[in-house]
């Protein structure tokens, strides 16, 4: 009995063992790292919903408004009529006569000073986003910024074009790369770069994402088969990752 009585007051046992509080403070932080994404996301998407709502159901018809007839609002109701209605006008603009009413309609918002540039603008920025074809920011890479010896993460956007490359075609050959700033990547500097001078990375364009937007905590894995490459840098770009795979 003396025995075990020694055995439970020795301090090495003891240490071995949390308390109370750091248990409670174990248990507090698993807890908040399952629910905190779940909720902010289950949040960003409600609120999400409700935004779509408010514009859209006041067009909608009392008639064909569930929420006429029920003692509650049907959330997300919005949401599929507006999904509904850019589908329709998707599909009619897709044929001849879609096509002439768009392009009276574009020739009348040209003659517009003010209205036609923030028209044009807008619609470029559009067309670049949301063409799949395109290859708007499907590379992360590395620069020397704001001076030589720091680093920053940039998106790789396209070779520089028009007028800026025109000028710059004497100095360098450079591509247009756009800088996030953090925790919000979607602010932040549009950059020409000379080529030279960019450092392709292999993570993709997420993973590098998630690293701005976390200010450095979340890092992506880093594949084991790159370790041997680092004595060859010039492997790095024939390695696949599983991020390509």
């Amino acid at each position: 009995m003396s025995r075990n009585k020694q055995k439970s007051d020795d301090p090495q046992t003891k240490g071995h063992r949390p308390g109370a509080a750091t248990r409670l403070r174990n248990y507090f932080l698993t807890g908040l790292v399952i629910t905190g994404p779940i909720g902010i996301t289950l949040w960003l998407t409600w609120t999400i919903i409700k935004w779509v709502d408010g514009w859209v159901k006041p067009f909608v018809p009392k008639i064909y408004n569930p929420d006429t007839y029920l003692p509650f609002p049907i959330p997300g109701f919005g949401l599929i009529v507006a999904f509904f209605v850019l589908t329709i006008v998707g599909f009619l603009a897709a044929n001849f006569l879609g096509r002439s009413f768009i392009s009276l309609g574009e020739n009348i918002v040209g003659r517009m000073p003010l209205v036609r540039n923030i028209y044009s603008g807008l619609k470029q920025i559009f067309e670049t986003v949301l063409d799949e074809r395109g290859s708007s920011f499907t590379k992360a890479a590395l620069i020397e910024y704001p001076r030589r010896g720091l680093w920053a993460i940039v998106f790789i956007s396209t070779d520089t074009k028009g007028e800026v490359d025109r000028r710059l075609k004497d100095t360098a050959d450079t591509v247009s790369v756009f800088l996030p700033t953090t925790p919000n990547p979607t602010s932040g500097f549009l950059l020409f770069v000379p080529k030279e001078d960019v450092v392709e990375l292999n993570m993709s364009v997420e993973d590098a994402a998630k690293l701005v937007i976390s200010a450095g905590l979340v890092s992506p894995k880093y594949p084991d088969m790159l370790e041997d490459a680092i004595a060859d840098p010039s492997k790095l770009k024939k390695i696949r990752t599983p991020e390509d795979a």
